[in-house]
């Protein structure tokens, strides 16, 4: 078992397909055919099934590549941290963050990471814990900045508490709610949410019920800052978001903060990552960068 089959192996099932898989390495679409043959026999079975529309892995494939994606991730790490100790600042850096240090971290830390990292690519995925739990398992990605999940991490994974943090409610200027000052008030507004976990329209229920409210009326559902932003500045929803937001640059002529009474706690900005393979200089250092820009720093 060569590291180039398991190379090729990934890069089918990203790709989806044998043709694009050829493209993206720049090799003979029949050399990928027969590296993955090999690989099979060696392995004594199917990792594919070959369908008009694409690959898909079997059972015994999707098995493999979880490992075989390890292996792949780590090698280019491995490689990475060679160069950037010998001071060939180059390879990639893949970070998961949550919505809060999107617009309340990385706006500090990415100017000083490009000046010291100019030649290595920075990939930043928005998502919460459990959308980033498989990809930060398999390596794919360095790790996870933001939200708390409802649950401990499984064995594998270890997570560690920056700081508590806090909500608001945000609207857009000009609401005819935005001089309210109870939550009671803004019960029956519309609202839009995002989650901390799957189970996203249940945060802002218990948030309500902890202040002997009934739920409020939740009409829209967001999974990006995007999407956020433009359902807030362009209707009359409401969101409670990180406390944060108030000051982000690029939302604060648009949107405003409903300053009410009632405490809006927020879920714990944590870290998590693999503790069993430590991180690039890169990686590491964008990691320190932001958790200096936290509350508590």
């Amino acid at each position: 078992m060569k590291l180039d089959q398991l190379q090729h192996l990934v890069a089918i099932v990203e790709s989806g397909s044998l043709r694009s898989a050829a493209r993206r390495l720049d090799v003979p679409q029949p050399a990928l055919t027969r590296s993955i043959r090999a690989l099979e026999k060696e392995l004594g079975g199917s990792l594919f099934l070959r369908e008009t529309t694409g690959m898909t892995l079997t059972a015994t494939g999707r098995r493999f590549h979880v490992r075989a994606s390890n292996i792949v991730n780590e090698a280019r790490r491995a490689q990475d941290e060679i160069a950037q100790h010998r001071g060939d600042d180059r390879g990639t850096v893949v970070a998961a963050l949550s919505i809060m240090p999107h617009v309340g971290m990385l706006p500090f830390a990415l100017t000083t990471f490009r000046q010291r990292y100019p030649d290595v690519k920075l990939q930043i995925i928005e998502g919460l814990f459990p959308d980033v739990e498989g990809p930060l398992r398999e390596g794919v990605v360095d790790f996870y900045l933001g939200a708390a999940p409802r649950a401990m991490p499984a064995p594998g994974l270890a997570m560690m508490k920056l700081f508590d943090n806090r909500r608001a409610v945000v609207c857009r200027q000009g609401h005819p709610l935005s001089n309210a000052r109870t939550l009671q008030a803004l019960q029956h507004a519309d609202w839009a949410i995002t989650g901390v976990d799957y189970n996203v329209e249940d945060d802002i229920a218990r948030l309500f019920e902890s202040h002997g409210l009934g739920p409020p009326k939740v009409v829209f559902q967001a999974s990006s800052a995007m999407s956020i932003m433009v359902s807030l500045a362009h209707s009359d929803l409401l969101a409670m978001l990180p406390v944060q937001w108030e000051e982000f640059p690029m939302t604060r002529d648009a949107l405003q903060v409903i300053r009410i009474r009632e405490p809006l706690p927020a879920p714990a900005i944590v870290l998590v990552q693999r503790p069993d393979f430590p991180l690039t200089p890169a990686a590491d250092y964008l990691s320190d960068l932001l958790r200096r820009h936290g509350p508590a720093s």
